[in-house]
């Protein structure tokens, strides 16, 4: 016999983590920030076939202080890499981060001195959305799954601590170029 046993029907009990969780998934607002041919399937993502609206992001905000979630669609160039992360330390707290699209996740089929060999080398990826450019679908399921990671984040302090560490551990990752594996 439980204290939901005792309750007069209509209530709901829950922990303020819970609610915060479920408030912040439903109002994620993305950023406008497209480089490449990834960046018509996004557009096309937030039109009418196949309604963003559903989820609360209807609009794609024109300015990072008013956006807490950063699709980078495409790729990166050299020149674009400070933009992106001036852009990114704009954002309020707490902000996410989809990379869509093989270019942006790992450089794709550029391998060379001019494009980022992966945007996680400058900012810290949530959700990475692979294809050469991905479906409108495949980015509706990136999002749907980065709801799941908000909705059951935490809060206060050891989320900021989580936070650090992801942005440094980024900051420090190793080049894809200067990598040795299968590949090289």
């Amino acid at each position: 016999m439980g204290i939901e046993e005792k309750l007069p029907s209509g209530f709901l009990l829950t922990t303020v983590e819970q609610a915060a969780g479920w408030t912040r998934k439903a109002s994620v607002f993305p950023a406008t920030f497209g480089l490449a041919c990834c960046a018509i399937e996004m557009m096309t993502t937030g039109a009418g076939r196949y309604d963003l609206a559903r989820f609360g992001m209807e609009v794609f905000r024109g300015s990072p202080r008013q956006a807490d979630l950063m699709i980078v669609a495409g790729r990166v160039s050299q020149k674009m890499a400070p933009v992106v992360r001036q852009v990114y330390d704009q954002m309020p707290n707490p902000k996410w981060v989809i990379s869509m699209g093989v270019c942006a996740s790992s450089g794709g089929m550029f391998n060379n001195y001019a494009i980022v060999q992966g945007v996680d080398h400058i900012l810290p990826v949530d959700i990475y959305l692979p294809g050469c450019p991905p479906r409108p679908e495949m980015l509706m399921d990136a999002i749907l799954k980065l709801h799941e990671k908000i909705q059951t984040s935490k809060l206060g302090v050891n989320r900021e601590e989580a936070a650090r560490e992801a942005e440094e551990a980024a900051r420090n990752a190793l080049p894809t170029i200067e990598m040795k594996g299968l590949l090289r």
